[in-house]
């Protein structure tokens, strides 16, 4: 499995920035779970439990969440649609427990396809990204998101973890520069 990570664009349109930032830190978060074994997936830095193979599925579970079910108001999919989530509502961390790696990263990588199919979609039928998502929230909930505003939670969403990513990375292996 080769991931290449994209560099940001240094000039572009808002929307291009946005999607070129977003590669490169879905490439960055991919890369530091590379290499690594089924177990070292599963390894903590203490005191947090967050592991490198639960945050590619929790990330999954973010991309689905926000693109295919907020953004184009398609039906959860699985393994979202069956999860057990009033049972543990970080099941998609939780459960990534000794799911081989090549699974997760799949499952993040068809993720990221879907995505960018959604957002493309959404972009060809109205490229406002002031426009409101498909799925309105409910009153008690707040306001509807944007596209922009999904845009950059997804940013915010994955620069955090890619952050996270590399204090795990590095007390697993050592590796500063994955």
């Amino acid at each position: 499995m080769t991931i290449e990570r994209p560099e940001p664009s240094f000039s572009n349109d808002e929307v291009g920035m946005l999607r070129s930032y977003l590669d490169h830190f879905r490439a960055t978060v991919r890369l530091q779970a590379s290499g690594l074994t089924d177990e070292q997936l599963a390894q903590t830095l203490p005191p947090s439990d967050l592991t490198l193979g639960g945050m590619l599925k929790h990330l999954a579970f973010v991309e689905d969440y926000w693109f295919s079910y907020n953004l184009a108001a398609r039906d959860p999919a699985p393994p979202w649609d069956t999860a057990p989530w009033g049972d543990d509502p970080d099941w998609d961390w939780h459960s990534a427990a000794g799911t081989p790696h090549a699974e997760l990263d799949s499952l993040l990588a068809a993720a990221i396809a879907r995505s960018d199919a959604c957002l493309d979609a959404a972009l060809a039928a109205d490229p406002d990204l002031g426009r409101r998502v498909a799925r309105p929230r409910p009153p008690e909930k707040g306001e509807t998101a944007t596209l922009r505003w999904v845009l950059a939670h997804m940013l915010e969403e994955y620069a955090r973890h890619a952050g996270h990513a590399d204090l795990i990375r590095q007390s697993i292996d050592g590796a500063t520069d994955v």
